[in-house]
């Protein structure tokens, strides 16, 4: 049989046993084990229906998850992922004390209408700010442009926008602010420029790579993609939020690059995950804005992270980004005459045209990281918990 199963923040090991009962003889028992000596909670597991032995007419959302010997249904999510109107993956988020085991078990509802969980993880397109794309959950946010403010640039249009670099939206609150934000830009009611208590932006992308753009050298030169030209929504909800990213080819030195970029943000996570489809080249960088280049960067390649702390107004920024093992292959501290080109950059190896990585930021203000060694023992956990998956097996 063959098993299509994955786990975002956490890869997940399956083992699926030989005989699978219908739901009228007997529930479908996950077992989830953690193998380090660290609590595990806000990674989010990824089963897709058929590991679960449904039915191609049984509905995944009549579903849900609780743990055995309790009548507690977790929230999880139910995700469309090839776009055929039917779920086919379901999500949910386990609490896992270091080195224990758990019991879950997969079971029908009942038809009691249960209130829907917020949708803290969210995204989409928003075009009344001229093209943006921008995400959030209940720790960050960000935002990346579109093909209107990249022609506005070429065309000598005031308030157009230029880059690829992805942004840093700093809220400081639980709810959602996407929404609330645009609307104070687009009524003239305020700006998401200074923080009435929720937070702000105050993160400058320009032609940097802001928090995780990607890049390619060619000898000592830097080159990358303009704006995404196209996007697609994938699924917001309580759990995720994920969506795709097109960009035109685009020249390195000589080198046709293509780039089409998948994100997802999930529950509780300061970062985003990317796994990016690349051709044209073996490598590929990606990089944090260094700014005013007044701050500490960072990197350890046996963990596989980097990252930069730095002063920012009348606070403090951590941002950094975290890779799977054995795919960073360096990290350089690129300094450039112009400030916008001045990155930490990272070097990975592409494999089967893929890379993947994490990327985000921990603001002091926001209060769960008020040091820089606070915001580096989190990238030291996060890369552990990627490189070391909970185990999960279904009988």
């Amino acid at each position: 049989m063959k098993i299509n199963i994955k786990i975002t923040h956490v890869i997940v090991v399956l083992m699926l046993s030989s005989t699978l009962f219908s739901y009228a003889q007997k529930s479908k028992i996950i077992t989830i084990s953690n193998p380090l000596k660290i609590d595990r909670e806000f990674e989010t597991v990824e089963i897709a229906k058929k590991a679960l032995g449904l039915k191609s007419t049984d509905l995944l959302d009549k579903y849900g998850i609780r743990e055995v010997g309790t009548t507690t249904f977790l929230i999880s999510q139910c995700v469309d992922e090839n776009g055929d109107g039917v779920s086919d993956v379901l999500l949910f988020q386990p609490k896992i004390k270091a080195s224990a085991t758990k019991k879950y078990e997969l079971v029908l509802k009942n038809d009691t209408k249960t209130q829907e969980p917020e949708a803290y993880c969210y995204s989409r397109f928003v075009p009344e700010r001229t093209d943006d794309y921008a995400w959030e959950n209940n720790k960050v946010a960000f935002r990346t442009y579109g093909p209107v403010a990249q022609k506005m640039i070429e065309d000598k249009v005031k308030g157009g926008t230029l880059s690829s670099g992805i942004d840093a939206w700093l809220k400081r609150v639980e709810y959602p602010i996407l929404n609330k934000w645009y609307e104070k830009y687009t009524t003239g009611t305020g700006t998401y420029h200074k923080d009435t208590g929720e937070g702000l932006d105050n993160f400058h992308v320009g032609d940097s790579r802001g928090i995780g753009g990607v890049a390619v050298k060619i000898d000592t030169t830097y080159y990358y993609s303009k704006n995404f030209i196209t996007w697609k929504t994938i699924t917001t909800g309580p759990i995720r939020t994920s969506f795709v990213l097109t960009y035109a080819d685009w020249d390195a030195a000589g080198n046709k690059i293509t780039e089409v970029k998948n994100i997802s943000l999930d529950y509780g996570s300061f970062l985003s995950r990317f796994e990016i489809a690349v051709s044209g080249t073996n490598s590929i960088s990606t990089g944090i804005t260094l700014h005013n280049n007044d701050g500490k960067t960072e990197g350890n390649l046996k963990e596989g992270w980097i990252d930069y702390w730095q002063p920012l107004d009348d606070s403090e920024l951590g941002t950094g980004i975290v890779f799977p093992k054995k795919t960073m292959v360096s990290f350089e501290k690129y300094i450039n005459p112009k400030k916008e080109l001045c990155n930490l950059y990272a070097l990975l190896k592409v494999k089967n045209n893929k890379v993947i990585y994490y990327t985000g930021f921990g603001w002091k203000k926001q209060g769960e990281f008020t040091t820089k060694e606070a915001w580096e023992n989190y990238l030291t956990n996060y890369a552990s918990k990627i490189n070391h998956p909970l185990i999960v097996k279904i009988k």
